[in-house]
């Protein structure tokens, strides 16, 4: 059975892949900047995920996961992203204070117990994030969309989902509209000064730093 670490490992490999493209090489220092840790670490901890099949490494290319090593990454993607919907839903939880309690469950929790909970919330696509859960196949349902800081005025858009997972930065998302399946209108992107001013469907405005912006994906609101 695989520990912690190694499930942690695979699961911010995924997700960095998805970040740049699916499939692509990430580079030890990126892998190490996502994980909190130095470089010397995640190059030990890549050798022994080699090993074990679960990625492949070229040296001084980069790291990426192998079939297997995708199917644990999404396998603890669907725990993870299971338990911040019951935490949510049913024991009404705020989607900024589930992560660190997903990220400790997300090892401990049973299949049995996966399976009771993904049934009693309606077998649910997504996360409250917006983010979409794996079903017990692997299978993942994955929606267009792109960073709210690539977009321009007078863009109407839908909030499709929120990467960042600081509880600071969800709580004002919430508060200020940004909230997955919110509409929204962008007033204003000024590259120079590095913000984005959109509008929410009450008519109030909110402007965000690119860099914010950067972790709200949004799709066409037609």
């Amino acid at each position: 059975m695989p520990t912690a670490t190694v499930e942690d490992y695979v699961k911010r490999l995924y997700l960095e892949q998805e970040r740049i493209e699916p499939g692509a090489l990430v580079q030890p220092g990126r892998l190490a900047a996502a994980m909190g840790v130095v470089p010397g670490t995640v190059t030990t901890m890549v050798r022994t995920l080699a090993d074990a099949g679960l990625v492949h490494y070229e040296l001084r290319a980069g790291v990426r996961l192998t079939e297997a090593g995708e199917r644990l990454a999404l396998h603890v993607l669907r725990r993870h992203r299971l338990v911040e919907q019951f935490l949510v839903k049913v024991l009404k939880y705020d989607w900024s204070e589930v992560h660190e309690e997903a990220e400790h469950l997300e090892h401990v929790i049973s299949e049995k117990l996966l399976e009771r909970i993904d049934e009693l919330l309606g077998r649910p696509r997504f996360d409250p994030h917006g983010d979409p859960i794996p079903d017990a196949e692997g299978q993942i349902e994955s929606r267009p969309n792109r960073a709210l800081s690539g977009c321009v005025a007078g863009e109407k858009l839908r909030v499709e989902c929120v990467t960042a997972q600081d509880a600071e930065f969800l709580t004002f998302a919430r508060e200020n509209g940004l909230s997955p399946g919110n509409r929204l209108t962008v007033v204003r992107s000024d590259r120079v000064a590095g913000t984005v001013e959109i509008r929410r469907r009450d008519g109030k405005t909110t402007t965000l730093s690119h860099r914010s912006a950067e972790s709200v994906r949004v799709s066409d609101a037609g």
